[in-house]
């Protein structure tokens, strides 16, 4: 028989997998990897933030990190120099986070659970906000779904059928902000960005159409959450690590089957 705390992880896991996928494709289409490392990486002020007050770390780090999205958007629809501006701002989140947590003593004890990730010691209100805002997140997908998908591939093509691409762009980080502080608890700031990006990058090379590929994303990133849990219990390795290295062996096989 499964353990309660198991089961709650592997829930908790699947709850993050089945936006993963969605959004990962996404991130891949739009080449925002990037993106996604500032935004998760300012997660830890975040953490920081509401130990010091005494919130929801859920509530601080969503307040943090779509600052930080919202902040990177403006600053991509001025014209500025992207792969910089975003290395400086996802260093710079990083280091501003870990020296803020420093003067949360709470805090020092966990570091390691905020920058990797704790998902075996997820609760039951984990569990509900996970899934609440996973299912908030994917309702956001469907909705603009279209409209995404058009700006996404297309921007002038997007403009040309009236879609605004900054509209497009700022849903997107919005959705990439609240996945972040959703995924801090299963594979910690560090590792939120190859969660999304490592199922969805696996899944391009066996897709014929945006559809199928967010479908298999999310069926990819659902074998590995199950796939990395399962070892950890049997090799006594940390969760969330072994998760993303779950998902990367299978990014690694399916470059080999499809070049076979």
């Amino acid at each position: 028989m499964l353990d309660d705390f198991f089961v709650r992880a592997m829930l908790a896991g699947l709850g993050v997998a089945a936006v993963a996928g969605p959004l990962g494709s996404f991130v891949v289409w739009r080449r925002m990897a990037y993106f996604g490392d500032a935004t998760a990486h300012a997660a830890i002020l975040g953490v920081a933030i509401s130990l010091a007050f005494h919130i929801s770390i859920y509530a601080g780090t969503t307040l943090v990190a779509a600052a930080m999205a919202a902040a990177i958007s403006a600053l991509v629809s001025r014209g500025q120099t992207v792969d910089t501006m975003l290395g400086v701002l996802s260093h710079s989140a990083l280091a501003i986070g870990l020296v803020a947590i420093s003067f949360v003593p709470q805090a020092r004890s966990d570091l390691s659970a905020y920058l990797f990730g704790d998902i075996l010691a997820v609760g039951p209100g984990d569990l509900a906000l996970i899934w609440a805002g996973a299912a908030g997140v994917l309702g956001l997908l469907a909705w603009r779904w279209q409209r995404l998908l058009t700006a996404s591939l297309n921007e002038e093509l997007a403009m040309a059928a009236g879609i605004d691409p900054r509209t497009e762009r700022l849903v997107l980080s919005l959705a990439l902000a609240i996945v972040v502080a959703l995924s801090i608890r299963v594979v910690g700031s560090l590792l939120i960005s190859a969660m999304l990006i490592v199922p969805a990058a696996a899944a391009r090379g066996l897709s014929r159409s945006p559809e199928r590929m967010v479908g298999n994303a999310t069926l990819i990133a659902a074998v590995a959450v199950m796939a990395g849990l399962w070892a950890s219990l049997y090799l006594d390795t940390p969760a969330g690590p072994s998760i993303i290295t779950a998902a990367a062996a299978i990014f690694m096989f399916s470059q080999a089957f499809r070049r076979a």
